[in-house]
């Protein structure tokens, strides 16, 4: 249940990135990035919208499917903290203690798909001993 709420909540910030809400997530992408900011806030809604579909439709592969879109919540938290240092408003955040708060609590996103999809378990779980 939990595997497929987080798919469906890619695929609608997916969908954020690509039409309602292109501006705020344009606000994220750090200056360094070497590529427009267009086609980061593109490329990353694709990516979303893979991932959300994957999750929801890809049971048999969900250990797979969870490290990767842990991966992807790793690899965009350097966006939320360029939020947070550059003071940019978006998505609501309209102070630096809101956006701090949000990088406090980016680590859930980072373990909601290893648990959810069992990836941390399958990869690290105790393993049955045979005699």
């Amino acid at each position: 249940m939990f595997r497929i709420l987080l798919g469906v909540l890619l695929l609608f910030t997916g969908i954020g990135h690509l039409t309602f809400v292109r501006n705020d997530f344009a606000a994220q992408v750090p200056s360094w990035v070497p590529l427009s900011v267009d086609t980061v806030v593109v490329l990353s809604g694709i990516v979303e919208l893979t991932l959300g579909f994957a999750l929801v439709a890809l049971g048999r592969y969900k250990v797979w499917v969870g490290w990767v879109v842990t991966v992807f919540f790793i690899a965009i938290f350097p966006g939320n903290y360029a939020q947070y240092a550059n003071h940019v408003d978006a998505f609501g955040l309209n102070t630096d203690n809101l956006r701090l708060i949000r990088l406090f609590m980016h680590p859930i996103l980072i373990i909601w798909p290893l648990w959810s999809t069992g990836a941390w378990k399958a990869t690290f779980g105790k393993k049955e001993r045979v005699s």
